[in-house]
Formats: C-alpha cells, sequence, structure tokens
C-alpha cells in the first residue's frame, strides 16, 4: 500500500501533470460540419482542472467519422478550430490528448461526408442501428473489407492525424483501440476474419493496431502516446472470444517495444457489460513498465484504492465529468456532483454541455 493521492502530480512522459484525475474521452456530438468550435472549447476550457484531459473520438478520416457531429483531424479547418481548444485548456494549466477513433464498421452514410465508406477488416455488419440527423435510426450497413491498399492508407491517415494533433497544440493522441471500433475491430476474432497476414492468430489480428502504434509514435514520439482497451466491452456489438484475456495481455506486452507511454484500461461493467477479471487487471498492470490509466465506474474513494494498491498510477472519470465541470474540486473537498441530464448527451448546442453549474 502507498499514500499516493488521487491530487498529487503526476508524470507522464515529458509532461507534470497537476493530479492523477484523468477526464475520459466522451462522444458528445457538438462538432457541426465535422469541426471543433467555440463552444466546444468553452466545454474543455471549464473543465481543465482534470491532470489531464482526453478528448471525445476524433475522425482521423473521413472514412472514420461514423456518428453525427464528431470531430475529425484531417484537414486545415478542423486543426484550426482544435486551436481553439488546446489554448483555451493550456491557459487554464491544463494538458489534452486527442483520442483518434476510427469508427470503422460501426456508422452510418448518412453520417459520412460526400466520398468516404464504411470500412472494417471483414465484411461483417454490427448489430443494431446508427442514429443519423438526417433519416433517424438506420441498421448498420455492411462495410467493405479493407484491401491492402486500404490498410496502408489508413495507417498514414492515423499517423498525419497524430502530427495534425501535434499542430493544433495537443499535448499527445490516445489510438481508441477499444469500444468496438476499428482498431478493435482487428483485434477480435469476432468481427476479424481475414485470412491473410492480418487474421486468424493472435498474433495477426494484432498486426494492425501494432503498426499503428508503431507510425504514431514514430511519428510524433512515443511519450505523446496511449493506447485505449476495452476487454470485455460489448459496445457496438462486441462479444467475448475463448482467447479474449491472451489476446490483450500479449498486445500489452507486444506494445512495449513501440514505445507508447501509456495504457489505459476500461472496464464497462458499470454499464452492463461483463466485468473485467481482477486477473487479467493485474497481469496487464504487472506487464506496463510505463504509465497505467484505470477506467471505470470510479468515485473518489474507489480510485483512491487503485491508486493506493499500485493498480494504476491515473484514474479516468467518465460521465461524473459531463456534469461536473469542476469535478477535481468536488472530489477534493467531498462535495454533492450535479445530476446527469440523460437526454442532452449528444443533442447539439450549449444545453447540457457548458451550462453545469460549478460549486463556488
Amino acid at each position: 500500500m502507498s499514500n499516493v493521492s488521487l491530487f498529487a502530480p503526476a508524470s507522464l512522459g515529458k509532461l507534470t501533470l497537476s493530479n492523477r484525475v484523468v477526464m475520459a474521452p466522451m462522444t458528445r456530438s457538438r462538432a457541426l460540419g465535422n469541426v471543433p468550435n467555440a463552444l466546444i472549447a468553452e466545454h474543455y476550457e471549464q473543465r481543465a482542472s482534470a491532470g489531464l484531459i482526453l478528448t471525445e473520438g476524433v475522425a482521423p478520416s473521413p472514412n472514420g467519422l461514423g456518428y453525427a457531429r464528431i470531430p475529425g483531424l484531417f484537414s486545415a479547418e478542423q486543426v484550426a478550430g482544435w486551436k481553439l481548444v488546446t489554448n483555451a485548456v493550456h491557459a487554464k494549466g491544463g494538458h489534452i490528448f486527442a483520442q483518434l477513433m476510427h469508427t470503422g464498421r460501426v456508422g452510418h452514410p448518412a453520417n459520412l461526408p460526400e466520398g468516404a465508406e464504411l470500412i472494417a477488416p471483414s465484411a461483417i455488419a454490427a448489430s443494431g442501428e446508427m442514429y443519423t440527423d438526417s433519416q433517424g435510426m438506420q441498421p448498420h450497413p455492411v462495410p467493405r473489407a479493407m484491401t491492402e491498399a486500404d490498410l496502408a492508407s489508413t495507417r498514414a491517415e492515423f499517423v498525419q492525424a497524430a502530427k495534425n494533433a501535434i499542430e493544433a497544440g495537443f499535448d499527445g493522441v490516445e489510438l481508441h483501440g477499444a469500444n468496438g471500433y476499428l482498431l478493435e475491430q482487428f483485434i477480435s476474432p469476432v468481427t476479424n476474419q481475414r485470412t491473410d497476414a492480418y487474421g486468424g492468430s493472435i498474433e495477426n489480428r494484432l498486426r494492425f493496431v501494432l503498426e499503428v502504434a508503431q507510425a504514431v509514435s514514430d511519428a510524433i514520439g512515443g511519450h505523446r502516446v496511449g493506447v485505449r482497451l476495452s476487454p470485455y466491452g460489448v459496445n457496438a456489438g462486441m462479444e467475448q472470444y475463448a482467447e479474449t484475456d491472451e489476446t490483450h495481455l500479449t498486445l500489452v506486452q507486444k506494445l512495449i517495444a513501440t514505445g507508447v507511454e501509456y495504457v489505459h484500461l476500461v472496464d464497462h461493467s458499470p454499464m452492463g457489460a461483463p466485468e473485467v477479471p481482477a486477473a487479467l487487471k493485474a497481469a496487464l498492470r504487472k506487464a506496463w513498465p510505463r504509465t497505467f490509466i484505470a477506467s471505470g465506474g470510479f468515485d473518489r474513494e474507489k480510485a483512491e484504492a487503485v491508486l493506493a494498491e499500485g493498480k494504476a498510477d491515473l484514474v479516468a472519470f467518465g460521465r461524473p465529468f459531463i456534469a461536473n465541470p469542476d469535478l477535481v474540486t468536488r472530489l477534493e473537498k467531498n462535495l454533492p456532483l450535479n445530476a446527469l441530464d440523460f437526454g442532452t448527451f449528444y443533442t447539439p448546442g450549449p444545453k447540457g454541455y457548458t451550462d453545469y453549474p460549478t460549486a463556488g
């Protein structure tokens, strides 16, 4: 046991964070035209007291824009929009990473710009439906299976988006290898049924993720890169498989050589998914030599416990940050939290986004 405080400074690569509280990435669908704006900058500025902010998922290419009104990082206009955000956060003394999220098969053509398409490791549709602004709820279409040329171009898009993130003033990027999006679609045999070098064995299914991690690390420096994982997650039609534990442990072990700074492990059991086994969490933590972020249903007491037990270096909070821009202060002073307005999670505009009161 240690006496590490949730509110004590922490190192992350070459950064010194003001505390060990991380704002988890959360889609909020406020980027009209897929471009960050002043409203988004205000939202993140309000929450800059977090030791580290991880943005909502940001598409590295038009093909990755599966949801309505999510931002990208592939155009000059988007880079300019994100500068509003990073400048605002840095002015308040905060640090911020962009989460690069390619949605892969999770999406609908009505949410994609002209010329973009749904691509994935294999031509297997996600279960359920996708919301579109123009057509309401629609079934997930069958994506086109990626060719070798698609693999190369998509890797390059991640690299360019990471470079764009640094140009936009971000302190780094998080690669979204969780929640059923493109990178996890390669990891899982449920969604990856390829017969080439990128499918079949665990090693083959991890190949694309490791190539992306290495390429992004080479481009902007591994100290600026993290990877998010969600074994046992069920978002976007994901399912467990016999080698879930072995696959993720192997991935974490192989990520070490890429030089990426952190692994961000999310347990979605508070949201109804199966719990990530304690033994797997412990094995992943033990295997990883650098920063380890724990995420999923934390309050102050649970966060301080995992820090004290050495189970994580930083702790991510999701939904509490939606309703509490001053969450760090509220946690530190044991103040009550604002109630969430679930109806405004994904609606455009400031309501339920920038209008939650602070305790002061």
